[in-house]
């Protein structure tokens, strides 16, 4: 039986989100694609069922999509539906779509990743489809592969429409972890980039004239694209040649880490501060680029750049308010109970705008500029600036951005001084 909440429940009352465990259970042994397992009384398949349903919901999506969802997408639903369903016939025909992790988000209307991952997984899920590698975990130029999803790989992901965690009905037997993004190694551009290497048998002379026309301070010696024998520097040349002038590169080749690109980059920082790199493993392995601790001090520095000017921004706004109200004119429409602004120190970026949106307030200041105008780029840089505090996303801020903070705070200081 299929409950309410799109359960399979047993004849013991066990209840399974996966149709393909529910199967497995069911028989008692072996593995199965619960899609193609189960039928209903009128013997279509699960598989058939839920793309006719699929179908149904694109098709009635338009006309009934809020205003704000048409203008923030830049697909429509039903276009993004079709996509998807042409992505999985060519999954499933062995021909995966590739696209790069930009061209898939736009499929959803954004620049950047963040809130919007919880959609874009439950719709791939929806079409038993998911990326190679994992679009959350690379970088945003990186290319992926809608592929099949084996079941056990979209079981914990919730369905379109569903929240992403949900009370245990009584005989459940599965649970629902979420799922959890941040900045990974994957997520900096070098590290799934390609890689410049040196076989087991290669001679100095080709590991120096590699390394001088590539800028390098190391190569990877590898034996084959999975298997890594180590790594040659300039240090390990060296100290091999001052030990024995007539010394192998094998007497050069020193200890090299590697690591999967979902690994979790903060876990990988020690590593980088006593080696300087570390390679890159990428969804099948193999051995895909290379990660210094340059890169990890760029996208790290990019970071605190954003920080930074949403700093500034928040002084700037707050020196403003300071300037030209009192407190309980501020307290008056921000906090009439009194419960939460002892000073101007506690306002937040969202008690900022409701004193400048005020007709009477915005009329005080002074400004030859105009209020709706001004109201509306702060409420953008409002959700920006949110996006970044809350770490949201392990994207950086996209110029467009960036300029709108920082054109902000050039008005603000030429008319809040």
């Amino acid at each position: 039986m299929v409950t309410p909440r799109g359960w399979i429940q047993l004849s013991d009352g066990e209840e399974f989100r996966s149709p393909s465990k529910a199967a497995m259970v069911a028989v008692g042994n072996g593995t199965f694609d619960g899609w193609e397992a189960w039928q209903v009384d009128d013997g279509r398949y699960l598989a058939q069922l839920r793309q006719e349903l699929l179908d149904r919901a694109a098709a009635e999506a338009d006309p009934t999509a809020p205003e704000n969802e048409r203008q923030q997408t830049s697909v429509s639903p039903s276009e993004r539906h079709a996509r998807l369903k042409k992505a999985r016939e060519s999954a499933e025909t062995g021909r995966p779509l590739s696209l790069s992790v930009q061209e898939l988000l736009a499929w959803w209307g954004a620049t950047g990743r963040g809130a919007v991952n919880d959609q874009i997984q439950a719709e791939l899920a929806n079409h038993s489809l998911i990326t190679s590698p994992e679009f959350d975990k690379v970088s945003l130029t990186a290319t992926v592969q809608l592929v099949k999803a084996a079941e056990e790989q979209t079981e914990d992901i919730p369905l379109a429409g569903l929240p992403v965690t949900a009370p245990t009905p009584d005989g459940r037997s599965e649970e629902l972890d979420p799922r959890e993004t941040g900045l990974t190694v994957g997520t900096l551009p070098s590290a799934l980039a390609g890689i410049v290497s040196v076989k087991p048998t290669a001679t100095f002379e080709e590991v120096i004239t590699l390394m001088l026309l590539h800028d390098f301070s190391q190569l990877p010696v590898l034996a084959g694209p999975h298997n890594l024998r180590g790594s040659v520097s300039w240090k390990s040349i060296a100290r091999a040649r001052h030990a024995d002038p007539g010394a192998h590169l094998a007497q050069a080749v020193m200890d090299a880490r590697d690591v999967r690109y979902d690994h979790d980059l903060i876990d990988v920082l020690p590593t980088l501060v006593e080696h300087d790199f570390v390679l890159v493993r990428d969804q099948h392995n193999a051995i895909a680029g290379i990660v210094t601790a340059a890169d990890v001090a760029q996208a790290y520095g990019e970071l605190a750049g954003h920080f930074l000017l949403i700093g500034e921004m928040d002084r700037r706004l707050r020196q403003v308010i300071v300037g030209a109200f009192t407190l309980p004119e501020v307290t008056g429409l921000c906090d009439p109970a009194g419960e939460r602004i002892a000073s101007f120190g506690d306002m937040t970026v969202g008690d900022y705008q409701r004193v400048l949106e005020n007709p009477g307030l915005w009329e005080q200041l002074g400004w030859p500029l105009d209020r709706r105008v001004f109201i509306a780029r702060l409420e953008e840089i409002r959700r920006i600036r949110n996006n970044v505090m809350h770490f949201n996303s392990s994207d950086p801020l996209p110029k467009a951005d960036v300029d709108k903070i920082r054109y902000l705070n050039k008005l603000l200081r030429e008319y809040g001084e």
